[in-house]
């Protein structure tokens, strides 16, 4: 992605007045985020209800200096750049109406791989709830391998999973409430330079930005819109970990939780979820692998039978080797390697999806079937 869509991209994040829902809602409307600046004063007809502080903030030379200067930091420090715009942008993600116009990444893990799970939970997490974290995720690894853990790298639950996941060979992405130049809390420093190598530290925020209490509450919505599903560990009655459940549902991500014992004051959130038919009863992995319909599929990239491609069409052929060479993909990037147009490329899938050739995955992505 050009140089030009990352600068606007940061600078829309850091229009005063601007939030993620009308950010993302100016980019769509605009085409891209460099559109939105050069187009600012044709947008007001174009978003039903757009304040005109909104554009008004638009116009400021002192944001995109600011966003250089994020920019230059990101190059000097190894940091990635995601638009909206990139297909490295995980598309989960993308298809929340609040999705960050701009993520910064440092790691290693594929944000778009096949199977995505959250687990969060309360800072004072006991025994039981650490417990879990441990056996639930050296399953998942067994039955699930490759399968990305998502967390919030805080005290507790969060940082259980996360070191889980080291463990057990998983792949392990930690959503920061603040900027890349620093790590909160700092006890965690050790796992989260682990985890640069094993997975990854990805965050909306800029640079100087302090680990402030909404900023938690925002992050909660980039980790359940990572997910596949969102298990909450261990909960107190009310707790950032019930918030990220709730964005959960919103985005019709699947909600597990953990039940604990009457009384337990750690576990009454969960409870609560499982009562109101919020969240399934979750005991281990299996429930979860099952309740997805998950099963264990070839490797990534792993070659399809040679005998297949004689029993299918051109279009069909072009789709299978190019799932086949690289792995996963969103419809977007099917249609644009392939040159087949959009409405041909969604009847393809289907029949390929009749077929048993192609699997449906959340996001609007495809899988190819071994």
């Amino acid at each position: 992605m050009n140089y030009d869509e990352h600068l606007c991209a940061v600078a829309l994040s850091l229009c005063p007045g601007v939030g993620a829902v009308s950010a993302k809602r100016l980019v769509e409307a605009a085409g891209s985020a460099a559109d939105v600046f050069r187009r600012r004063t044709e947008l007001a007809g174009a978003i039903p209800g757009l304040r005109a502080g909104v554009l008004q903030s638009l116009d400021s030379p002192a944001t995109l200096a600011a966003a250089e200067r994020e920019l230059e930091f990101a190059r000097r420090h190894g940091i990635s750049c995601f638009s909206l715009a990139d297909e490295a942008y995980p598309y989960r993600l993308k298809e929340c109406p609040d999705a960050p116009v701009v993520l910064f990444w440092r790691g290693n893990a594929d944000l778009n791989c096949r199977r995505v799970v959250a687990l969060v939970g309360t800072r004072r997490a006991t025994d039981y709830g650490k417990q879990f974290c441990a056996a639930f995720v050296a399953e998942l690894a067994r039955l699930c391998p490759g399968t990305l853990v998502v967390s919030g790298l805080a005290y507790g639950i969060d940082i259980s999973a996360h070191r889980a996941a080291l463990a057990g060979g998983l792949s392990t992405v930690g959503v920061l409430a603040h900027g890349l130049d620093r790590i909160y809390p700092s006890a965690h420093r050790k796992t989260a330079a682990e985890m640069l190598s094993a997975g990854g530290l990805i965050t909306e925020f800029t640079t100087g930005t302090e680990p402030d209490r909404y900023n938690f509450v925002s992050r909660n919505r980039i980790i359940a819109g990572l997910s596949d599903a969102v298990v909450v560990v261990e909960s107190a009655a009310r707790g950032g970990a019930l918030i990220t459940a709730d964005l959960a549902t919103d985005y019709n991500r699947q909600c597990f939780a953990l039940p604990g014992r009457v009384g337990d004051l750690a576990s009454e959130g969960c409870n609560r979820l499982i009562a109101g038919h919020k969240a399934q009863l979750l005991t281990g992995a299996t429930d979860l692998v099952a309740a997805m319909n998950w099963d264990v599929q070839p490797a990534k990239g792993q070659p399809v039978q040679r005998g297949l491609f004689d029993e299918l069409s051109a279009d069909e052929t072009a789709v299978v080797r190019l799932l086949s060479r690289r792995g996963d993909l969103h419809i977007n990037t099917l249609v644009v390697e392939t040159d087949i147009p959009v409405q041909r490329m969604s009847a393809l899938l289907f029949e390929m999806e009749m077929k048993g050739l192609v699997k449906a995955l959340v996001g609007g992505a495809y899988h190819l079937l071994g």
